[in-house]
């Protein structure tokens, strides 16, 4: 058997921001999306110029508190050739953003940014 990954789902509080966070902060693109006012949620799909695998955004209408994001979930990651004007941008756009940093014994090349839910994105060197 041989699968194919499609998307990763989250759920957010204020799609709009959402929206503006992931299209003007890493790019994406809204693919489709499929309204269900009768049961109060709309699903949002978002993948860059490949088109490969999406980030699904869940809006359930009206939640009354934030989501708990849980211990087990760590973060979406990202590349871009341009990792240090990416990190600046999004401090410019007033953002959290962390400083670079690398693993163990590599050169700085990745930061993490977060979206208005708290979710991590990790800003890796392509």
């Amino acid at each position: 058997m041989k699968y194919k990954m499609l998307h990763t789902c989250i759920r957010v509080m204020d799609l709009e921001k959402s929206l503006k966070f992931y299209k003007e902060a890493l790019g994406l693109k809204e693919t489709r999306r499929k309204e269900f006012p009768e049961d109060e949620f709309t699903l949002v799909y978002l993948s860059d110029d490949s088109g490969y695998y999406e980030l699904e955004l869940t809006y359930n209408y009206n939640p009354e508190k934030p989501y708990e994001i849980g211990n087990g979930f760590s973060h979406i990651a990202v590349s871009i050739e341009e990792l240090e004007a990416s990190r600046d941008r999004h401090k410019e756009m007033g953002y959290e953003v962390t400083e670079l940093m690398g693993l163990p014994g590599e050169k700085p090349g990745y930061y993490f940014v977060t979206d208005p839910d708290g979710y991590d994105v990790e800003v890796i060197r392509g």
